[in-house]
This record gives C-alpha cells, structure tokens and sequence, in this order.
C-alpha cells in the first residue's frame, strides 16, 4: 500500500503491514512506509469515495506499557529509537493521521488495536510465538522461549478478531475508536509453551534464549469498550483455539514433503 490505489468501495480494512517482528524488522523502512504512506493513500480513497475506512492497529501502540490491562485510554510507553519502532510508532503514526483526516475532512473512520491473534492459516516461518512453539513442537525439536518466560501475552482466535472487526465496522459514523480487540485471558510465555507441549503430545525441552531488544513485559487488554459498543467477548478458550491451529499445522507438516517434490 505505499503506492496510491483507486477503485469504488464502500468499506476499506486497512491490514496492510508486517505483523510478526522478524518481519517487520528485516526492512523497517519499507515497514514505516506500509503504515504511514499507506494510512495516507487508503485515507484519501475513502475520503474520495465516502467509504467507511478501518485501520488495523496494534497493541504495540502501547510499548512496554507501565499499566495493565491496557485501556484505550493509556497513551502507551514506546521506545521511538529502538528496533521495534518501526512498526510501533508507524501505526501511532497512523492512528493520528486516521484522527486527523476524521476532523478535517469527514472521513469515516474506525480504530481497532488488535492484540495477540492466533489460528489456522498463519505462516510457519512468521516468527511469532504460537506458530514457532507449534511448529518447534510438532518436529520434537526444542522450544525457543525468550528471557525467563515470565513476559506475559494474551491471545485471541482468529475467527474472533474477524467478528470484532467486522462488528465495529458496523458501528454507527460517531463510533470511531480506538477499541481494543483481543482476549483478556493473560498468560506467561512460559506456560504457553508448557500448553503447547501438552496439546501437541511433544516430549521436548525448553530452552531459554535472550529477551529480545525491548520486547514488551506485559501484554493484557481491557476489552470493557468491545463489550459496551459491540457487544462483543471472545469466548473461545486457549486450549480450544489451539488445538484447532495444531490441528492445521499438523497437515501442514505432513504435505510439506509433496510440496517439496512438487516444485523440484
């Protein structure tokens, strides 16, 4: 999206940025680009076209916050220089041209700030946690958890973060945002990958590696606001969403050598 797009629409989802650190972070430029040159394009289509406009957000908006849970209202504790402030102050960046564009123009505007989302479909090789212990875990190979373990994330089905957007979407104009969307359900990393473990049937150790470069220590969302306006909780349990995911990476794994043969 950092090239300008014109098509007729009315409703843009504005997803389009790297979630996952190792992606974002292997070219942060390029990354800061999605988010802000990309919020402008995709603003002035739907400015242009009376679309309905929702940006994709972030719980990263928030950094390594000092409160918790997170409500919509804490302004956050973002480190602007660091590796990861690619993607954190790109979408801070965003959410205020979102608010701008809103005050000048009349742009119809929605904010979600989605936390830790998780199920069938992701990427093996993304980087993020749920699929690296998974997929660790399904080989027999260890089980990369960074610093102690004790960091704390919470997460969210999928096909619950879709229903909450597609929900505040259909808000009415003066509902704006930003809301938080995720599971309040906070767990150690640490005990994730003991989750994991028991769910895959893997007999593999932990291993513990060094805390990435301002990973964030606390992750929880205050989902009061999803609730109020959307009518909205997720209720799908951990151990339910991720059987479903092992369940989806489990086939993945086993037609990963016809694929293999396939293009050779």
């Amino acid at each position: 999206m950092v090239d300008p797009l014109a098509v007729d629409v009315d409703q843009i989802y504005n997803l389009a940025c790297p979630a996952s650190p190792t992606a974002y972070s292997a070219d942060p430029v390029h990354t800061t680009k999605t988010s802000v040159l990309g919020a402008l394009n995709l603003l002035k289509l739907a400015t242009d076209r009376n679309a309905r406009i929702l940006q994709a957000s972030t719980s990263e908006i928030y950094g390594d916050p000092q409160v918790s849970p997170q409500h919509e209202a804490y302004w956050g504790h973002v480190d602007p220089t660091g590796p990861r402030a690619c993607y954190d102050e790109g979408k801070r960046c965003a959410e205020s041209l979102f608010f701008d564009h809103a005050r000048r123009f009349g742009t119809r505007i929605k904010i979600a700030r989605i936390f830790n989302t998780y199920g069938p479909r992701m990427r093996g090789d993304d980087g993020r946690v749920t699929s690296n212990l998974i997929i660790e875990a399904l080989r027999g190979t260890e089980l990369t958890v960074y610093g102690d373990g004790s960091q704390t994330r919470s997460f969210c089905y999928v096909d619950e973060t879709v229903d909450a957007l597609m929900r505040l979407m259909a808000t009415p104009d003066g509902i704006e945002g930003p809301v938080n969307i995720g599971n309040p359900d906070e767990r150690t990393i640490g005990d994730f990958a003991t989750i994991v473990r028991r769910l895959t049937g893997s007999d593999s150790r932990i291993a513990y590696r060094p805390l990435p470069v301002d990973d964030p220590r606390r992750r929880c969302p205050d989902i009061s606001e999803a609730a109020r306006l959307l009518d909205w909780i997720p209720t799908i349990s951990l151990d339910e969403g991720l059987s479903r995911t092992i369940d989806y990476f489990r086939a993945e794994l086993v037609r990963e050598p016809t694929v293999r043969e396939a293009v050779a």
